[in-house]
């Protein structure tokens, strides 16, 4: 059976499985988090550009669950890139979600535009991690050259790089370069919501092949792919807000996936990504302002 934490490269233990808070609006976020602590999850996952961190904050005070018991995980956006932005961002955020420590903190772009910034940034992230108010720190969606130029310029290996990843886009040559480097890859659209967005998408829920692993163990597609990612030792942070899908997406693991079967989820890649081409993430185009806490 997979187990139900991953081992970071530098002995940090992270939950496999984390509630994501993407597109989650603020009025329901506090809530969401409260009940998905409630059901046994301990790792969530926000982002200053979600705009929702100060209600993460606040659905953990309110779940009654202890600090030191959650995994709590952010990301800065690409306007608070530089060495000095960058340490005031984890002030802003940490202000926000109500702590004074994090336990992983990841760019959340690489800004290939002015990847400079990026490195500086992530001087930054060491700085934090040498004083002792982050326990671990990566990035988030870094392609391989990113990641390539990142490793080569700066001094700790990121323990997470966080990426679109679900049955239809599986971007296995950057897991194989983040196997060879010690890296977690940690999967955003696990279940593959994003192909069901904008018209006619083909969707991973409505895949015959999932379906039928599904119905052979009483399961749904959604677990299924959560179990899918969890035995080829990724980690996964599904997205909900109904207490039930919440519960649902925590519930695999009590059963295990074939050889067989997870050779054909592997075979599903169509390799299109869902999600922007992160190159095309500029301060131009995305620049925004985070604001204080």
């Amino acid at each position: 059976m997979a187990k139900n934490t991953i081992t970071l490269n530098n002995g940090v233990e992270l939950p496999a499985i984390g509630l994501g808070v993407f597109q989650t609006p603020p009025d329901v976020t506090t809530t969401a988090v409260a009940e998905a602590l409630r059901q046994g999850y301990r790792h969530i996952d926000t982002a200053a550009a979600y705009m929702n961190e100060r209600e993460v904050g606040e659905g953990i005070r309110a779940s009654g669950v202890a600090r030191d018991e959650v995994f709590l995980e952010t990301k800065f956006w690409i306007s608070d890139y530089g060495y000095d932005a960058a340490l005031h961002a984890f002030d802003k955020s940490a202000g926000k979600l109500g702590v004074d420590r994090l336990d992983l903190i990841l760019l959340h772009q690489p800004l290939s535009s002015r990847f400079d910034l990026t490195l500086d940034a992530y001087r930054a992230l060491e700085k934090l991690l040498a004083d002792g108010k982050v326990r671990a720190i990566g990035v988030s969606n870094f392609m391989p050259e990113h990641l390539e130029r990142l490793l080569a310029e700066t001094t700790v290996v990121p323990a997470v790089n966080q990426i679109e990843l679900h049955p239809y886009f599986q971007q296995t040559g950057l897991q194989k370069l983040h196997a060879e480097h010690g890296i977690l890859t940690q999967a955003w659209s696990p279940i593959g919501g994003i192909t069901s967005y904008g018209g006619g998408a083909k969707s991973t829920f409505d895949d015959p092949a999932l379906l039928e692993i599904a119905g052979a163990h009483g399961k749904s597609v959604a677990q299924v792919m959560l179990r899918w990612h969890l035995q080829e030792g990724r980690s996964a942070i599904p997205k909900s807000t109904k207490p039930a899908r919440i519960a649902e997406n925590f519930d695999v693991f009590d059963f295990e996936l074939s050889s067989e079967q997870l050779a054909a989820i592997d075979a599903l890649d169509t390799g299109v990504r869902g999600g922007p081409d992160p190159d095309s993430i500029t301060l131009e185009n995305y620049g925004m302002a985070i604001p204080e806490a």
